[in-house]
Formats: C-alpha cells, structure tokens, sequence
C-alpha cells in the first residue's frame, strides 16, 4: 500500500520521539477511507466493527467518513466523485482536505481486502485514547475530591464502563430507525406465546407483565415474615436455574449459608427444617443429590455481606456484567441498604429517596431488571381488611414514583388462622407501569421455602 504523505492532506506527519502523542495509526485511517470509496462491500464490515466517525483521530479523516457513511446508509454511489459532491453540499471540502487527497486515498490501496483489519487497528487506538481520557478525568476527580469518597470511585467506575461498553446508542434515534426489529419481537411474541422478559417462574405474573424487562425497577413489600425473601428466591430460582440467566442475589439479611439451605430445599423439595436441623432421611439425600448439578451449574451469584450500600451495590453488579454477564439483580432489602458517605440526609425520607433513585438508574444503567424488597408499614395490622395497598409502603413517595412494578404480598392466614384460604398466597401487582394491575393466587408451601402456581400443586 502507498502512503499518503500526511502533509498532503493539510496536517502534520506522526509524531516520533514524542511519548504523549494520543494513540493513532494514520496510515490505518487512510486505508479505510480509500477502501470504502474503492468497494462498497467493505462498509458492512467496518460497520459491524462499530467504528464510528469519532474513532478517528484525524478530523478531516472524520468527516470524510461520515460522508462515506451518510451516502452508504442513502442506497447511494460511495465513491470519491459521490464523496467529493456530498462534502461540497455540506460545506466540508477543505476540511477533509480537498477533492485531489480523496484521489489519493484510493490510489494508495491497491486492494480493499484488508480494511476490517486496518478498521480494527482504528477502533483499538480510539478506545485507547477514550481510556487516557477517563482515565485523566479520574486523576482529576480524586486530586479535587468534591463528594463522597463513595460517590467519587462509582462515577470512575463508570467512566472505565463507558470506554469498554458497546458503543451502540440503543437509546437515542428516530421512531422508525429500529421498527423493524419491534416487529420481529411482535411476531416471535405471537408465535411463542412467551414472555419476552425474563420469566418469574409464575404464570399469572408472566402472563400480566411479560416477564422482568431491562431497565425495571420491581419492588416486592410485604409485613415482616410473610415470605418476601422466599418469593424473591423463587425468581432467582426460576431466572438462573430454569432459564440460565445470570441472576445477583444481594442478601443484607440473610447468611450465604441460609440461602444455599432455602435454594435446596425448594429444588429438591426437602422440608426446610430437616436440611437445617440435619434430620435429613434417605430419600432426601436422595433428592438432594439429584438437585446438585443443576444448582451448582446454574448462573446465580450470591452475596450476603450484611453492609453494603447502593454504589458498592452498583460497582459490583458492573464488574459482574462485565465479567460473566449479568441479567437480572435481586436486593433483600431496601430498608437494611447503608446510606453511605459522609453526608447525613436530613430525615430517612429522603434518604430512602435518594436510595430508591440509585437502584433505578442502576436498572436503566446496566440494562437489566433490578428487583427490590421492601417492607410495609403497619397499616394492614391496623385495618379490618388486612390487605396491603401502595401507601403501606414506607417512604411510599419515592418508591411509588420510581418502581415500574410493585408486587404487594399478603397471606390471608397469617393474620386469621380459621381463613378458609389456608396455605395461598396473593401476588397484588398493585402498580405496572407498562400493563394493567391485578391480583395472582399462588400457593404458599413455606416448608419447602418456595411458593408455586396453584395448577402445579
């Protein structure tokens, strides 16, 4: 291959002997560019690469680029009398460097063959430079520590996630740049009859929401010792042991010990007490030794520390995303979460408020649903329906404005012992956002530290 002589082009040559120059491959850029304006086949690799206009390092290489690129996704000619015509239009000739160096970028290659290769050069030198980048910005933050220690090592966290992500915005374009893909969701939807989301591992719930959907915040309250933690265990079940999804479990109230005790016990129905108390018979051993491989297998994290708050939370959900993948977060719960910091919030309102904010951008954040347990405030106790609503929620304004799902748990028999409806349980989807509310009976085979459909029983 030629080179072009970087003078040419109206900027100076690469620097040698400087070792602060930012991380680039001129050469490379010129390769690319002269090999899509030479074969328009090549464009789909460098686009499957993800190499966008800002990875270049040279601006006049940026623009010419996009012009490439804006002619491309058109249906039209890419070629340097097409290019050459669209810069004119935008007024961008002489920054790309006039109408003769685009010439030269396609005489200098000889064959457009190797482009993904000079395009992934590209695309390594700018997450290089985008890394010195965040990673001057972090030197900065620490040497003027303005906030939270806490608050400070999040936000670096969150720069170093944003130079290794895909860079793809799925959240920014037109209406109609990405329908084509929600009628291919539509028509699988139609054809499986399925949830989309992640399954709960309850039909009436999946039938109602379609399962857990990125960027969810889902909320399940109920009184103290009515099963929050055994249902929000029966999801994780159902995610990563049925379905593989990598699922987190964060416990601040239960020991990694009891959760291990609660997950057997359900999968391989072994009464609770038994495994625990080590009266387990033959036939629960049994049992016990047909549930282990696909428990031990299943993709489920578990972490039981009993002080974490809301950024150590978040700064372990990204290391796990980014190590094994990461699906689905599930909190036991909200009101044991640290605040963290220095800083004192002014009542527990507002910070339950702040708390309930972080857990949902960390939803839309990580693109994953994030389930949050909560408990309720006396209110059923003080009424003659026993039944909770979304104002038993403590701190009830800020989770009620934040959660997309509030799953509300009551059991008719924990409060009359001569219920006729001994041994159920009612999922009270008391806030969708995205669908209608109602309510699911299940039953409640607390033994067995599990709650199932009522069909299954």
């Amino acid at each position: 291959m030629t080179v072009i002589a970087a003078e040419s082009a109206g900027y100076p040559a690469q620097a040698s002997g400087f070792d602060r120059v930012p991380p680039h491959d001129i050469y490379a850029e010129q390769a690319v560019l002269g090999s899509m304006m030479l074969s328009t086949a090549v464009i789909t690799e460098i686009v499957e690469l993800e190499v966008t206009g800002a990875d270049f390092y040279q601006p006049a290489h940026e623009t010419v680029f996009e012009a490439a690129l804006h002619l491309y996704t058109k249906g039209k000619p890419v070629d340097p009398i097409t290019v050459t015509a669209e810069l004119g239009k935008r007024g961008d000739m002489a920054r790309a460097g006039g109408a003769a160096y685009l010439h030269k970028l396609v005489q200098a290659v000889p064959t457009a063959a190797n482009a993904a290769y000079y395009a992934k050069i590209i695309h390594e030198h700018a997450t290089l430079r985008r890394l010195i980048a965040a990673g001057t910005r972090i030197v900065q933050s620490g040497y003027q520590a303005e906030g939270d220690v806490e608050e400070i090592v999040d936000a670096a966290s969150a720069e170093l996630n944003l130079v290794t992500q895909i860079r793809q915005d799925d959240h920014s374009g037109g209406i109609g740049a990405d329908f084509g893909d929600m009628v291919d969701e539509l028509v699988v939807l139609r054809e499986s009859g399925r949830a989309m989301g992640i399954p709960t591992g309850f039909t009436g719930l999946d039938s109602l929401m379609f399962g857990l959907h990125p960027g969810q915040m889902i909320i399940i309250a109920s009184r103290p010792a009515l099963g929050k933690s055994t249902l929000a265990t029966d999801f994780a079940r159902a995610a990563s042991i049925k379905h593989g999804h990598p699922t987190a479990f964060f416990s601040l109230e239960m020991s990694r010990r009891e959760l291990q005790h609660r997950i057997m016990s359900a999968e391989a129905q072994i009464p609770l007490h038994r495994l625990r108390g080590g009266t387990m018979t033959e036939t629960d051993w049994e049992r016990f030794a047909d549930a282990q491989p696909q428990v031990t297998a299943a993709p489920l994290h578990l972490d039981c520390e009993p002080s974490r708050t809301v950024m150590q939370i978040k700064a372990r959900a990204r290391r796990l995303q980014q190590r094994d993948g990461l699906d689905l977060v599930i909190i036991d719960y909200l009101q044991l979460i640290q605040s963290g910091g220095n800083r004192r919030a002014e009542n527990r309102q507002i910070e339950v408020s702040e708390m309930s904010r972080s857990l949902k951008l960390m939803a839309k954040e990580l693109g994953i649903p994030v389930i949050v347990l909560a408990q309720l405030n006396r209110g059923p106790e003080q009424r003659a329906d026993k039944k909770p609503i979304l104002s038993d929620l403590r701190e009830s304004g800020a989770l009620e404005q934040d959660a997309d799902v509030v799953i509300l748990l009551h059991r008719e028999d924990a409060y009359n012992k001569e219920s006729s409806r001994q041994g159920e349980a009612e999922l009270i989807v008391a806030k969708h956002r995205n669908g209608r509310t109602a309510a699911v009976t299940c039953t409640a085979q607390l033994q067995y530290s599990k709650f199932t459909d009522m069909a299954t029983v």
